[in-house]
């Protein structure tokens, strides 16, 4: 194909991990197994809190979001390769590459926002513990989601307009398993360099400014805790944090790692196996660190899945009546 603007009329390549057929089942059988405990695990998370009372709480509510958007996130781009390996293809046409990056950059920049407020969160309930329930009201809590999806949506369509105008060559290959913005980019036979200019000014700003603002919070917090002066009370308001904390540094941490690396060995199947680590590991792992060192959620699971017991001999005993 010659380079102009008949891309609408293309298809895209995932090149995925690997073209060896013999190991195509096996990435079949681990995606899909991370996938399924990811969509399972999320949605206990929301249901859980949904279901109980004592769950209706700022904390409680940015992480029901949170466990919304890592279902989407992942969702955004692990069935699309599954189905590529269960049909042997790798294609993907130029119109679904652009809803797919779109989407994902959307739930990826939600994740970041998130992560954020959360850390506002705890900010507020350690260092000002007796004004918590006045400041993080449900007005505040639900308008900081709101304006974070406002922000996302517009960052992921100011940067799909820009891959719009775009034209690419005959080589539309993308070594990844999912089209990823800068993989993209880098295929276009056209300028790049304003493509360039957003995508990192939108890494420091939402990267470096989201991290500045995580670590502001914690240095409160940090200082916050080391006023108090009972062991039991320091331990307690630090366990409140441990989850989301764990959460952030699981998710910078891989982030950078990816671009770190990918920028130092300059290898796209490289980047493509260690960005499974913050896009579909990282979502994974987030029930399991909110759920085993936190008792409220432990309950709360224990309850909904009682009341679940308790709801199917009666559906059960429906279905024998005449």
């Amino acid at each position: 194909m010659n380079p102009g603007n008949d891309t609408g009329m293309s298809n895209f390549l995932l090149m995925g991990f690997s073209e060896e057929p013999e190991l195509q089942p096996l990435i079949f059988g681990l995606f899909f197994s991370m996938y399924l405990i990811t969509v399972f695990g999320n949605l206990l998370i929301i249901l859980a809190t949904i279901s109980d009372p004592h769950l209706h709480t700022p904390m409680y509510f940015f992480l029901s979001n949170l466990s919304f958007v890592d279902i989407c996130l992942t969702s955004t781009t692990i069935p699309k390769m599954l189905w590529n390996i269960q049909t042997q293809s790798k294609v993907i046409t130029y119109e679904g590459c652009i809803i797919q990056m779109y989407f994902f950059v959307i739930f990826a920049v939600l994740d970041i926002f998130l992560l954020t407020v959360m850390a506002y969160d705890r900010f507020v309930a350690i260092c000002h513990p007796l004004r918590y329930m006045v400041i993080m009201n449900p007005w505040l809590c639900g308008l900081l989601v709101l304006a974070s999806w406002i922000l996302s949506v517009l960052h992921s369509f100011l940067q799909s307009l820009m891959v719009l105008r775009l034209s690419f060559c005959t080589d539309l290959q993308i070594p990844h398993f999912f089209c990823e913005l800068n993989q993209v980019v880098q295929l276009a036979c056209s300028d790049t360099f304003l493509n360039n200019m957003m995508m990192c000014f939108a890494a420091v700003l939402l990267g470096v400014g989201s991290l500045t603002g995580i670590l502001y919070s914690y240095s409160k917090i940090v200082s916050s805790i080391c006023g108090i002066s009972s062991a039991q009370g320091r331990y307690k308001s630090l366990s409140t944090c441990a989850s989301h904390l764990s959460v952030v540094s699981l998710f910078y941490c891989t982030s950078l790692g990816v671009y770190i690396s990918s920028a130092a060995t300059h290898s796209s199947h490289l980047n493509a196996k260690a960005s499974v680590m913050y896009t579909v590991v990282t979502p994974m792992l987030n029930p399991f660190i909110y759920s085993l060192r936190n008792k409220d959620i432990k309950r709360a699971l224990k309850m909904f899945s009682a009341m679940a017991a308790l709801k199917e001999p009666v559906v059960l005993g429906l279905k024998k009546c005449p």
